[in-house]
């Protein structure tokens, strides 16, 4: 048994695993599993640099991570930054911030790595289910990006691609500094055709259409089954395994893109850092839905954060 912290650092949120790990059982034991949404990718796909705001709130989160580690004696720590900070120009601060306040060096993992963690994080305990058939297709929906993993019992195809919630809505749903509520369908139509682009080139080398089981990742995805269960609260277990029909991920998505920043802000279930992007979020799942003509999508609670915890132990 091994006690590890895995840091999950995205372009929307910050993400703390603390378990214990057995690798001859395969069983992952959470001590301690948070989420702080910090927008480190606040304007990168803008201006190609992490705003100093952002990266005081991820720090500021950080110091709250270390406090945590510390308490339950965590004996090793990996801490893994995706998309926003691939990107920026100015990665070396947030490096050297990390490193100050975490004791360890943030690697900025690849798209493919990312796939990986994905995957094994999503699968591990799906492998023995009898109800879902295989090939599964993992999907991520974060913020700056979308990893797309087909497989079985390990990775046969991966791709990373620059189509996320945050990115998706600073692209196309901002004017003037503000988010646009609602958005028009001319903007909507947008965020459609980059989501397209995006499959047509994840389908060259990824066989998207060849999966029997759709697993669903991330927030905009965990978000869009909490609200199609009508939870008064945002509820892990029941989140987690859950299914969710494509009809129904449709009527949610088209509520929230004809919905105001106040509208969405009274659903009891949606964090208050997701009401700006989950509209442009459900809406990558539902396309992804279409093109791979998909019935339900198996939502899952464990995903890169799991997936960096086996790669520790």
């Amino acid at each position: 048994m091994t006690r590890v912290a895995a840091v999950d650092c995205g372009t929307n949120s910050i993400r703390l695993l603390v378990a214990d790990c057995d690798p001859a059982t395969g069983t992952l034991t959470d001590l301690d599993r948070r989420m702080t949404v910090v927008r480190l990718g606040q304007g990168v796909d803008r201006t190609g640099r992490l705003a100093p705001e952002a990266l005081e709130r991820t720090f500021a989160a950080c110091r709250e991570y270390a406090a945590v580690i510390e308490k339950h004696g965590a004996e090793r720590i990996r801490f893994v930054a995706t998309s926003a900070s691939r990107d920026a120009e100015n990665r070396d601060e947030f490096v050297a911030g990390v490193l100050d306040i975490l004791g360890v060096e943030p690697e900025v993992i690849t798209g493919d790595q990312e796939a990986e963690f994905s995957f094994t994080g999503a699968t591990r305990e799906l492998a023995g289910r009898t109800d879902l058939e295989k090939p599964f297709l993992v999907v991520d929906i974060g913020g700056g990006s979308t990893e797309f993993v087909v497989g079985d019992d390990r990775v046969r195809a991966a791709r990373s691609v620059d189509v996320g919630c945050v990115r998706m809505t600073e692209r196309h749903l901002v004017d003037g500094g503000a988010v646009v509520d609602p958005p028009t369908e001319e903007r909507i139509a947008a965020i459609r055709a980059d989501v397209e682009a995006a499959l047509d080139l994840t389908e060259r080398t990824v066989p998207l259409r060849e999966a029997r089981t759709l697993v669903g990742l991330a927030g905009s995805v965990t978000s869009v089954s909490a609200i199609a269960q009508d939870l008064p609260e945002y509820d892990s277990r029941a989140i987690h395994h859950s299914r969710v029909r494509y009809e129904r991920v449709r009527e949610i998505t088209g509520r929230l893109l004809r919905s105001t920043h106040a509208e969405r802000s009274e659903i009891p279930s949606l964090h208050p850092g997701r009401v700006d992007v989950i509209g442009a979020g459900a809406l990558v799942l539902q396309a992804i839905m279409e093109r791979i003509g998909a019935e339900e999508v198996v939502v899952s609670e464990h995903d890169i954060l799991d997936g960096i915890a086996w790669s520790i132990a």
